[in-house]
């Protein structure tokens, strides 16, 4: 073979490398989306609130997340999942969440503000359902010291069981949270679980005592202790699990009922180092 025709060959093989490096990464962005499309298509039969509880804090986004950092593309550290999804899905992006045996698989969006994800799709098309997003005063990055004491994350209520719709298991049935006692949750950067310990029926409206979307961030012992023992005296159901000044929150919130404007909780805490689901596989065997 003449050295001309090697370097033609050569250089068609780099030709095909490339584009299937290229087709792999759109292949992969694609099967993400048809996932949450297929997932969240379908339309609610049930009503869903125009609004989360209304706060009277600043709309403004804190110094913690700037969007125009995530959309200018991956940092490092980040993950590969992260990377596409941020560049070719929804730069908006900043984790997933699952909650093993139930149908909660989505990925997590934050804007500037707790509306817009209201009735807007992951594609940021007008959607019914909205999206899951966290609350616009999270820091949830890379810097573990710097993440806020409780993630809050909102989703509809779906009857269909999109979004957040097939959490209403845990209040049908009290015993359900031996089968479903994690919550994982990943950041653009690491992949944590939670353990539940309070599913919670609370006031939702501007007028609560208790406002837990308020409470991303502890003061002291004080406040956390008085958030961990509200939601467990609100719980529906009591569950044998510690929770510890200077433990990592996560709160689910979804609506309950719009008659009296009301929220149904899923609170967790992260799993400590050395911890794993075997840790409390006796006390949900109970």
């Amino acid at each position: 073979m003449s050295k001309k025709r090697k370097s033609a060959n050569k250089k068609n093989a780099g030709l095909i490398a490339a584009f299937v490096g290229v087709f792999v990464i759109i292949a992969g962005s694609a099967a993400v989306m048809l996932h949450f499309a297929n997932q969240n298509g379908q339309q609610s039969l049930e009503s869903i609130p125009e609004t989360i509880p209304a706060t009277t804090e600043s709309t403004e986004a804190p110094e913690e997340f700037d969007p125009s950092s995530v959309k200018a593309g991956p940092v490092n550290g980040m993950t590969g999942k992260a990377k596409t999804l941020i560049e070719h899905c929804n730069a908006d992006t900043v984790g997933w969440i699952t909650v093993p045996n139930t149908k909660v698989d989505n990925p997590i969006v934050q804007v500037p503000d707790n509306e817009y994800y209201l009735d807007h799709g992951y594609d940021h098309k007008p959607f019914r359902a909205g999206t899951v997003f966290m609350d616009y005063r999270n820091n949830f990055g890379f810097d573990e010291k710097t993440q806020s004491d409780n993630i809050l994350l909102y989703g509809h209520n779906m009857a269909n069981n999109t979004m957040f719709g097939s959490l209403r298991r845990y209040r049908q049935d009290l015993e359900y949270y031996k089968e479903a006692p994690y919550i994982e949750l990943e950041s653009n950067y690491q992949h944590y679980t939670y353990v539940i310990f309070a599913l919670t029926i609370t006031d939702g409206s501007a007028a609560a005592s208790w406002r837990y979307w308020d409470m991303e961030e502890f003061e002291n012992q004080e406040s956390f202790d008085a958030y961990v023992e509200t939601a467990r005296q609100k719980s529906l159901v009591q569950i044998p699990v510690d929770v510890q000044y200077g433990d990592k929150l996560v709160t689910l919130s979804t609506c309950y009922s719009d008659a009296d404007d009301s929220r149904f909780l899923v609170i967790g805490r992260r799993l400590r180092d050395g911890e794993s689901a075997d840790t409390f596989a006796s006390a949900f065997a109970q």
